[in-house]
């Protein structure tokens, strides 16, 4: 589970900004929201709220950023784009077992001899947390081209090697594991916490899971189906049809989804209406089809212990459906599950029934930059303690990270157009 996410210089952010996932166990509610990892307490549920291009979506981008460095997959580390720093750095600190550790690396877009300068600066460590909530940091390794400081717990010769490797990859891919048990220990740490992380986007979300899980894996797909049929009250099952139904004499209206591989599997898709076969593709809506993509995911997350990282997971469903599936996460029956999503709902924004404080997060931008705050901290520095306006406050603009755009000057500007005329 992710305890915290800092980002410095990434896309909209041209400054650091945190996203602390760690329980603030001064607030003495829903301790079912909390999963204690040893002396750590884990939210198992975030939100993110902002108008829109604030940056909720590139915390978002952070994490499989992160996710991707960690798979040794090249998919480019963009910097803030304001800014003439070509160094981004990103964090992340997470819970692995009953242990906790936190790594960083800082990547140099500057290229020198045709190639980006790269990975300048990796630091890998252990968390620990006393009694007091103290939490100290035990250095694993530590590779910085930019101070000339290299370091490899227990092992000095390794320590030495690191300042001779290339930075145009991370330490866990550039030194031989084999002939090094304590790399491997590490390799093993991050790609299995790497590999905890799926992130979707509601708006182009892929349904090969669920079909994957609908033909060949029986372990979830029973609690996969049942989901889906809690989220349409007229549907009775859920099945990957042997038969390719007939295409209807229609198209769908539009693409909810992202085409699996196979087109066959999309039109094998199909869903039981009151005893009734029928094409899920053409005849569900775009909402229906969005809960079918998610079902898999969701399930795999709670029975697997994942991390589903979800952006606009709003996007046309119901707001009783994001409150249930926001609740699953929440449930005391979760014990290693973790949901972080952004969102526009402000029906989510209630913290009487659902959330905890430091659960919902709000991303603005001024001309200063972007801002992430949670609504604890702004709650505790500006002194008010009520939990039971917390819509009506956001709606008015009191929390901030609302949009506030003047429209009817787009009518205005048209009539004074037309009087010059």
């Amino acid at each position: 589970m992710i305890l915290g996410i800092t980002v410095n210089n990434f896309l909209v952010f041209g400054g650091e900004a945190q996203m602390s996932l760690a329980a603030d166990m001064r607030i003495k509610k829903f301790y079912s929201n909390v999963h204690s990892v040893g002396p750590f307490n884990v939210l198992k549920s975030a939100c993110i709220y902002g108008g829109n291009n604030v940056g909720k979506t590139c915390m978002l981008k952070a994490i499989a950023t992160i996710k991707a460095v960690l798979f040794d997959m090249d998919t480019g580390i963009p910097v803030n784009i304001f800014t003439d720093d070509p160094v981004c750095s990103l964090g992340v600190s997470f819970t692995h077992g009953d242990r906790a550790f936190c790594y960083q690396f800082s990547y140099d877009t500057t290229v020198e001899g045709g190639q980006p300068r790269g990975y300048v600066y990796e630091r890998f460590a252990e968390l620990t947390c006393d009694k007091s909530s103290n939490i100290t940091e035990r250095e694993i390794f530590v590779r910085d081209a930019v101070n000339n400081k290299y370091f490899f717990e227990g092992n000095e010769g390794l320590g030495d090697l690191l300042g001779l490797l290339s930075t145009s990859n991370i330490l866990i891919y550039t030194v031989n594991d084999k002939k090094y048990p304590s790399v491997a220990e590490c390799k093993s740490i991050l790609t299995d916490f790497a590999g905890s992380i799926e992130v979707v986007d509601m708006n182009n979300i892929p349904i090969d899971k669920t079909v994957d899980v609908l033909k060949n894996n029986r372990a979830i797909r029973e609690r996969t189906v049942e989901l889906i049929k809690l989220a349409d009250l007229d549907i009775d099952d859920y099945v990957y049809s042997d038969n390719t139904i007939r295409p209807a004499s229609f198209r769908p209206q539009e693409n909810a989804l992202t085409l699996c591989g196979s087109p066959e599997d999309m039109y094998r898709l199909t869903s039981i209406h009151r005893g009734k076969a029928v094409r899920s593709l053409t005849f569900d809506s775009t909402g229906t089809k969005k809960m079918v993509a998610i079902a898999s995911y969701i399930i795999e997350a709670l029975t697997e212990g994942k991390i589903l990282v979800v952006d606009e997971m709003d996007s046309s469903l119901h707001f009783k459906l994001t409150r249930a599936i926001v609740s699953l996460f929440n449930n005391e029956l979760n014990s290693c599950a973790q949901l972080i999503f952004t969102v526009h709902d402000v029906t989510l924004l209630d913290c009487r029934r659902l959330f905890r404080r430091d659960q919902i997060w709000f991303a603005s931008k001024d001309g200063e930059g972007v801002k992430l705050y949670s609504l604890a901290s702004f709650m505790s520095r500006s002194g008010e303690g009520s939990d039971a306006d917390i819509m009506e406050r956001y709606k008015s603009g009191d929390l901030g990270a609302l949009p506030e755009p003047d429209l009817i000057a787009v009518l205005l500007g048209r009539d004074e157009d037309e009087e010059e005329a």
